[in-house]
């Protein structure tokens, strides 16, 4: 937890209402997301009870299984999902725009716009990728052959809860996750995980407190879990006994009661998160996501296989690479386009805000082979400056340009400008930064970082394994048990 966010608590505490920690949305939100709560059979491994699931907050769809412990009535609730999920996914594959050829590619089609899945916390994103990997390998034809959607449900699933992972993806989100990066409450980050209470800290009811709404989310009465973990009064007293009874209207009753809770709360989520303006980046971000969704669709079309049960070494060692260079960039994004998160790498020394002093717009450096435009610009900072010659910053206000640090002296910085002023001798007006402008520099950048060279599969070392067999589903991937 960074200081300012522990201050933002403190003063949620003592305001009684959770505050604010970003000043714009980080995440996209589609126009038409597909919100999904699921429920979990307790004592079994991500054996699905129930799900309210719907693209409209006046139309949720419940699916239920009557006895969770049946294997074909579980896939039968498979089925139901991989009807709606599938139509929603399809509802994307129509329009599409051409995207220009780049360096070293040629044109290609993406779709305008992708499938956005909202669950309401990191439970129910684990639940997505686990009943993935529970239906992605099913057989269709033979013993145990299920709906051909199933197979096609587990793979898309899968490729959902994979692109989670990627940060700043948008195509599954956890409504707490979200929640829980804009608004800072006055509760732990554990307690932050019940929607309830988190919901109840960002928006009150009238005449209560942040404190007084989590109080009363902890009755399950009221506020029943956000799933996919069922409470356990509810499932002696009242789930049993209706499996038992075998009784349709009984259960599905029971079910909707505890489901009904969290679908008002997911759009409550969703319209609270309307409420702030998208940062500059996030439609860039979604298109990374487009992008993503566009090549699998077509994957799947060409009929590829299903995601293997795990990485080999190399693909794991450049997956990992993929993440980490994405969280940089993510990280860099998100405060290039708030000034709340830039404040706290302010306080990090990775950041410095301060007025220009001194500017030299027409330096002309000379001592390499060509002269080059190279002008200074000397930042007086109130900030305490960790950083020192050589240091290389950007300013969020010309993000093309880098300052190389080239002397501190008290509180001005002398920095030397490279980059954004096109290729002459002469800098364009508005480029260079005038006497009397506020900046902020940091050390975060959204630059290139060229990806590490890997070996290939077949030069996999033999500390790793040596050259992995290549992946083929077979009838054993097919029978395996449904955890």
């Amino acid at each position: 937890m960074s200081a300012l966010t522990a201050l933002a608590r403190v003063s949620a505490v003592s305001s009684g209402v959770a505050q604010p920690i970003a000043t714009v949305r980080h995440v996209h939100l589609s126009s038409r997301p597909l919100v999904f709560v699921p429920l979990a059979l307790a004592g079994e491994a991500n054996a699905p009870l129930a799900a309210l699931v719907g693209s409209s907050p006046d139309a949720p769809q419940l699916l239920f299984v009557p006895q969770p412990r049946n294997r074909d009535q579980r896939f039968e609730f498979a089925a139901k999902l991989a009807a709606i999920l599938l139509s929603y996914v399809d509802s994307f594959c129509g329009e599409t725009e051409t995207v220009p050829a780049g360096r070293n590619t040629e044109p290609r089609e993406r779709y305008v716009d992708a499938p956005q899945i909202l669950v309401p916390n990191g439970g129910g994103v684990g639940f997505v990728r686990l009943f993935g990997r529970s239906t992605r390998f099913r057989r269709t034809e033979g013993e145990y052959a299920v709906d051909a959607s199933v197979p096609l449900l587990g793979r898309w699933l899968t490729f959902f809860a994979e692109r989670s992972e990627y940060p700043g993806s948008s195509l599954l989100v956890s409504m707490t996750g979200a929640l829980s990066m804009h608004w800072a409450t006055g509760q732990s980050a554990v307690e932050d995980a019940n929607l309830a209470a988190l919901v109840g800290w960002i928006d009150p009811p009238s005449g209560m407190s942040g404190a007084e709404a989590a109080l009363e989310a902890e009755d399950p009465l009221t506020w029943p879990p956000a799933g996919p973990a069922t409470d356990p009064t509810f499932d002696n007293e009242v789930l049993a006994p209706a499996i038992e009874a075998g009784s349709l209207s009984m259960l599905e009753s029971a079910l909707r009661s505890q489901l009904m809770p969290t679908w008002e709360l997911m759009w409550r989520g969703v319209s609270l998160l309307r409420g702030l303006p998208p940062g500059a980046r996030v439609e860039q971000r979604w298109t990374a996501d487009r992008d993503a969704f566009t090549g699998f669709a077509s994957y799947v079309a060409e009929g590829g296989y299903p995601q293997a049960k795990r990485d080999v070494a190399v693909a794991a060692a450049q997956r990992l690479a993929r993440l980490e260079r994405a969280q940089a960039l993510y990280d860099a994004q998100r405060a290039y386009d708030d000034p709340l998160l830039l404040a706290e790498y302010r306080l990090s020394g990775e950041a410095f805000a301060g007025t220009v002093i001194a500017s030299s717009p027409d330096r002309i450096d000379d001592s390499g082979k060509r002269r080059v435009l190279r002008p200074h610009v000397t930042v007086r900072s109130e900030d305490p400056v960790l950083l020192g010659p050589g240091a290389s910053v950007v300013s969020p206000a010309r993000p093309s340009q880098t300052g190389s640090f080239v002397s501190v002296s008290g509180p001005d910085v002398v920095l030397e400008l490279s980059g954004g002023m096109g290729r002459g001798l002469t800098t364009p007006p508005g480029s260079v930064p005038e006497v009397g402008e506020r900046l902020t520099y940091t050390t975060l950048t959204e630059s290139y970082q060229a990806p590490a060279a890997f070996p290939s599969r077949e030069e996999t070392p033999w500390t790793h394994g040596g050259p992995p067999v290549e992946y083929v589903p077979d009838d054993e991937d097919a029978a395996e048990d449904w955890s």
